[in-house]
């Protein structure tokens, strides 16, 4: 990485880029924007369409890995989160349809999100901190899986969509069929179902490291094969007014562990959302959006002899108001209450966090001044969190949660930010804000080993709100195909709620008389921190015509600073390059795509430096009928087999999960 600001040693790169411009992506306009106006230079991308088919992948993180801003935490080809900015864990927001994704995947890197991209018809990605519609857990930002579960949008008769894909670096076989109809009427219901299955990754060869010690050279992620499936039915009304509806939707999976060659783990998710709205054409509120959702969630750890290790076990509910009104001596704006509670659990004998319940409740408001030349924009958020442990069960005998306790916040959030036009294609923003965030459970209460990622990790009840403050800048233009996107960023934290190892071993007692092992302590501590940041992306059209040539480009630049260490903060995305060049005609669609990812040597006192790696992807897509109802695609990841290893992976798993070697994966996709 770099020594100063990333601006100083990349003028290179970021001459070449814009020269060659950088791939940009759709502007968010629902996540990012409860309004749903466009800004074309928010930090915003949204997928769909066949820019979502060509990198949907088994997980969310490893689907978005790539966009600007966006990486993703790494624990084999099964359990990926996006990670923002830098940012991760509680500090991303995960939404389904705009309502809270409830799973266990921001507790540990082994666990699978309960999204999955195969049914997602559209993934809106939004950098930065959102914190005023969905919380101080979205101070990196927000990633909304959009699908049409619940029906929002009127349609006549029946349509859908399937597909089959295979191969892969997980030699996966999956398959995936969306349904959806309606009548004259207004009713309008909703189908899926999907299922896939995959074999451990193949990687290139390397050497696999554990607890520090090598293993015999392999091309495999030890213990990474995968199951799943997943099923939805939802129903409602859509009218020209609003709509009214309901979903149940269920998800299973089970997978290896690759820490742990032995276990695998079983997850299960059933979720039932009710969503709604009302449209008024006139008077003082012009809408009125309701949704919540109830979510039963557990995963297994299942150990080799078949017996259940660990059990997680959460519970979650959440109820979201959005009152949109009409413009009132020129403000125009939404009002919003939101509530939310968590009850979680986790039993056996690898359980690092104690029973825990969190409730939190929360009143937000924004308003939008349109002027002559500039938008004006403000926002406010007022929280109340309380999160509780249960303490160590009666006849406990090792005790190590303590007595139950409870902590009471209360996390205020608030923005300011403009936007100007500055002339036809051109725009520019610009916003100052102040985030707070109430701890995590498991960032107040864990105390045990992890074994999942080798590490006693210790948390502190007495920890303080994370509290930050930020300001960017963005810059947009677009002229019909060529774009260019450019974003600054700056966050300090006065109080950055830090996951790093403390420099001490903890020596554990071996079950029934084994011998003890030794573990790193991994703590939880507030620190002052600093991230800033440059994002790049564009694109040109060389050749226009019939048959089209598109140049790409992007390019992001990401340092982190622990300020009280006076060292990197941990697990920070390297600085990363990436160009391609794509083309075709109304038949047919190929591209290539080049990454570079840099080395990144600016690592935290415990960690170790994280080598840099180049990789080529190469893809096509077609039409197999005219009208493109049937089509095909194929995509040849990493064609030079490089060796690579993600930064972001927690150091005492990142030796035994490198980066996918090349594999040649294909697929049909059929629309009526």
């Amino acid at each position: 990485m770099i020594s100063n600001f990333p601006l100083r040693q990349s003028c290179a790169c970021a001459a070449l880029l814009c020269s060659t411009l950088a791939t940009a992506q759709e502007t968010v306009v629902i996540t990012g924007n409860p309004l749903r106006r466009e800004r074309g230079a928010e930090a915003a991308s949204t997928l769909s369409g066949d820019a979502l088919a060509a990198r949907r992948a088994s997980t969310l993180g490893e689907t978005l890995d790539g966009l600007p801003g966006v990486a993703a935490s790494g624990f084999g080809p099964n359990s990926s989160r996006p990670v923002i900015r830098g940012l991760d864990g509680d500090r991303v927001r995960l939404l389904d349809n705009g309502s809270a994704s409830i799973d266990a995947s921001n507790l540990s890197v082994d666990h699978a999100g309960a999204i999955d991209p195969l049914v997602v018809a559209r993934v809106e990605v939004l950098r930065g901190p959102a914190a005023l519609q969905y919380g101080g857990n979205a101070t990196g930002g927000v990633v909304n899986a959009v699908d049409n579960r619940i029906p929002r949008v009127a349609i006549s008769g029946l349509a859908g969509r399937a597909n089959v894909r295979l191969g892969g670096a997980s030699h996966e076989r999956s398959a995936a069929v969306v349904l959806d109809a309606g009548s004259a009427n207004g009713l309008a219901w909703h189908a899926d179902l999907v299922g896939r299955r995959s074999s451990d990754q193949r990687v290139p060869l390397h050497t696999p490291v554990v607890d520090g010690a090598a293993l015999d050279r392999s091309e495999r992620v030890r213990n990474s094969a995968a199951e799943g499936h997943s099923a939805a039915l939802g129903a409602g009304w859509v009218g020209d007014s609003g709509f009214l509806g309901a979903s149940v939707d269920t998800l299973r999976n089970q997978y290896g562990v690759t820490v742990e060659p032995d276990v695998h783990i079983r997850l299960q998710r059933d979720r039932l959302a009710l969503a709604g709205e009302r449209r008024f054409g006139s008077g003082f509120l012009r809408s009125l959006s309701v949704q919540g959702s109830s979510t039963r969630y557990r995963h297994q750890e299942v150990e080799g002899s078949g017996e259940v290790g660990t059990t997680f076990a959460s519970r979650g509910q959440e109820l979201r108001l959005e009152l949109r009104h009409a413009p009132v001596a020129g403000l125009e704006g939404v009002w919003g209450l939101q509530s939310e509670t968590l009850s979680f659990s986790a039993l056996g004998e690898e359980a690092f966090v104690p029973s825990t319940h969190t409730r939190t409740q929360a009143l937000f408001a924004l308003e939008e001044l349109p002027l002559a030349a500039l938008t004006l924009s403000a926002g406010v958020r007022v929280e109340q969190a309380r999160v509780s442990s249960v303490g160590d069960a009666a006849g406990t005998t090792t005790p190590r949660f303590g007595n139950a306790i409870g902590r009471q916040f209360q996390p205020l959030s608030y923005s300011l930010g403009a936007r100007s036009d500055l002339k036809p294609g051109w725009q520019l923003l610009a916003s100052l804000g102040h985030t707070e965030r109430a701890p995590a459970y498991y960032e107040l209460y864990a105390n045990g080993v992890h074994m999942a990622t080798a590490a006693y990790e210790r948390g502190n009840p007495q920890q303080a709100l994370e509290k930050s403050r930020h300001a960017e800048l963005g810059l947009a233009w677009r002229s019909g195909a060529h774009s260019l996107k450019a974003n600054v960023f700056e966050t300090r934290f006065s109080n950055f709620i830090a996951l790093d190892a403390s420099g001490v071993d903890i020596t554990i007692q071996g079950a029934a008389g084994g011998p003890p092992t030794v573990v790193p302590e991994y703590r939880f501590q507030g620190v002052k921190a600093r991230l800033r940041g440059l994002e790049l992306e564009g694109r040109a059209r060389v050749l226009p015509g019939a048959v089209h040539v598109d140049l790409t480009a992007s390019l992001d630049l990401l340092r982190g600073d622990n300020l009280s260490a006076q060292q990197s903060l941990p697990r920070v995305s390297p600085q990363r390059f990436r160009v391609g060049v794509e083309g075709g005609s109304a038949s047919w669609q190929a591209g290539a795509e080049l990454r570079h990812v840099a080395r990144q040597s600016r690592v935290s006192a415990n960690d170790m430096p994280t080598d840099g790696y180049t990789m080529l992807d190469l893809w096509a897509r077609g039409k197999l009928l005219p009208d493109g109802r049937l089509g095909w695609f194929g995509k040849l990841g990493n064609a030079g087999n490089a060796l690579g290893y993600n930064a972001v992976t927690v150091a005492t798993v990142r030796g035994l999960v490198p980066l996918a070697g090349r594999a040649l994966a294909v697929g049909l996709n059929a629309r009526w």
